[in-house]
């Protein structure tokens, strides 16, 4: 394979591949708009609007803060991840596999690693695009009010983008790694305790009375972009203070990255 000369030379190639993977997008928005809203959809459906219209309403946080207001930015975090997963995963893990469809791309003139970031980065785009459907259904859905305002702007564009980032790499890093036999095993083991355990649901906060578990949950990525979002959307809520979840999540997009980018190369050049 011939590379460019230098590395401005990679910039072209590069382009074209992100418009290929954004062109089969716009081809197929519907399918990706439905799986990325379902899951917060019926969520948000069944426990902010079902359950307070049949006088089943709880509180979620400090006196007078409806739990639609708790969950709206963690459910926006959780359409970022699974867009990340469903975007990179799912298809990385095809494309390794039996059909090794992803020799077109390696045959690209860029280093195999910039292969692997293109990924990432359209994974990315993905989530921010995720996060920008989801939230107007969590936010109009719910039957009580919901105290959303943004504190700041510059602090949810960093999140957001951060958070994109560690989405689109969370989602490298298990494409790479779980082999297309394995993928009903990643929901099972990976999946669902992320979302669960990725304080959605619930401040980070509030889990001081199980200090286990507190501690536990902070190798979650999830919980520093449910943190984050509401932190930028719902200041009035408990959250982690920004050095804490714009480090966590710098970090988490290096590592998982970094440990994607190498099985990616690892699994293509075997």
């Amino acid at each position: 394979m011939t590379e460019p000369a230098n590395p401005t030379g990679y910039a072209a190639p590069l382009w074209g591949m992100v418009l290929r993977d954004l062109r089969v997008l716009r081809r197929n928005f519907v399918p990706f708009i439905t799986r990325t809203v379902m899951n917060p959809l019926l969520f948000v459906f069944v426990f902010t609007f079902v359950l307070p219209t049949i006088g089943q309403s709880f509180q979620g946080g400090p006196a007078g803060t409806s739990y639609a207001t708790i969950v709206v930015p963690g459910l926006v975090a959780v359409g970022m991840v699974f867009t990340g997963i469903s975007a990179v995963a799912l298809p990385l893990s095809i494309e390794l596999g039996g059909t090794r469809e992803i020799e077109d791309r390696v045959l690209a003139p860029v280093p195999v690693e910039l292969v692997a970031i293109e990924k990432l980065v359209v994974g990315a785009v993905q989530g921010v695009i995720a996060g920008l459907v989801v939230f107007p259904l969590v936010y109009l859905i719910p039957a009580t009010p919901v105290a959303v305002h943004v504190a700041s702007w510059p602090l949810l564009i960093a999140v957001v983008l951060l958070a994109s980032l560690t989405a689109g790499a969370l989602g490298l890093a298990l494409g790479t790694i779980v082999r297309p036999q394995q993928i009903g095993l990643m929901f099972a083991v990976v999946v669902v305790p992320i979302t669960f355990l990725g304080c959605v649901y619930y401040p980070w906060a509030l889990l001081r009375p199980i200090p286990w578990l507190q501690l536990i949950v902070l190798v979650n990525p999830l919980v520093y972009m449910s943190e984050g979002l509401r932190a930028a959307l719902t200041p009035d809520t408990p959250h982690m203070p920004p050095w804490a979840f714009l480090g966590a999540l710098a970090t988490a997009t290096i590592t998982l990255g970094g440990v994607g980018v190498r099985a990616f190369v690892r699994r293509t050049l075997s």
